[in-house]
């Protein structure tokens, strides 16, 4: 864990937590870099499976998953 001073827009801020009724700054940030990292590697699985060429195995499947659970 790490302890950071940023400055964040406050208007989205406020718009993400009324969207997820999430009520500490902590929770959403955590859940929405969470989120990131997933879309991430979604875009990466996708852009591998559209090339034609997949040289992924089954163990670096379930890793991408791990943070899903």
């Amino acid at each position: 864990i790490m302890r950071s001073t940023i400055d964040i827009d406050e208007n989205l801020l406020k718009e993400a937590q009324k969207l997820t009724k999430i009520k500490t700054k902590k929770e959403l940030i955590n859940l929405s870099l969470r989120e990131l990292v997933r879309k991430k590697k979604r875009e990466y699985l996708a852009s591998l499976f559209g090339s034609g060429a997949v040289d992924i195995t089954l163990k670096d499947l379930e890793k991408f998953r791990e943070d899903e659970f």
